[in-house]
């Protein structure tokens, strides 16, 4: 795929020229993600930006999503954190949020407990491995969570 923002990555290179990011999609994650839509409102929290309704979400038979904005990307996050912690409590808005990522640590889970008064599950996937079984499991249980009576 050779999305603008990949595009941009290369200064100076003919865009003939710039070798094609590769990307795995699996299909059939498209039908479990969507199948979560019931319990979440899915959001791209992407650095693809709109461009991920454009080149992944016909792979995955996504309808267009939202996209979150990103004033500034790839600096350094308030307290050690990945720059794109700080944007997604702000688009989170005081509400429930999961997040999936592969770039996720201790300390952006210390930060959103600290600076998002809801819950919030920052789930790490393996960018070698992908989202597995348990990782839909986590966003199921996170979700039932929410919606059952406190214990």
């Amino acid at each position: 795929m050779k999305p603008e923002g990949w595009i941009a990555q290369h200064p100076g290179k003919p865009r003939a020229y710039v070798k094609p990011l590769r990307v795995w999609l699996n299909v059939g994650h498209g039908r479990r993600l969507l199948d979560l839509s019931v319990l979440y409102d899915l959001v791209w929290a992407t650095t693809w930006g709109t461009e991920a309704n454009s080149f992944i979400a016909p792979v995955l038979g996504f309808p267009e999503l939202p996209v979150v904005d990103w004033p500034t990307m790839h600096d350094a996050g308030p307290d050690g954190t990945f720059w794109k912690t700080r944007y997604l409590i702000a688009h989170a808005a005081g509400r429930p949020f999961a997040w999936i990522d592969d770039d996720l640590g201790a300390a952006d889970r210390a930060y959103v407990a600290t600076h998002h008064d809801s819950p919030a599950l920052l789930h790490y996937v393996d960018p070698r491995r992908g989202l597995l079984d348990d990782d839909f499991t986590a966003l199921t249980a996170f979700a039932g969570s929410l919606h059952s009576p406190a214990t």
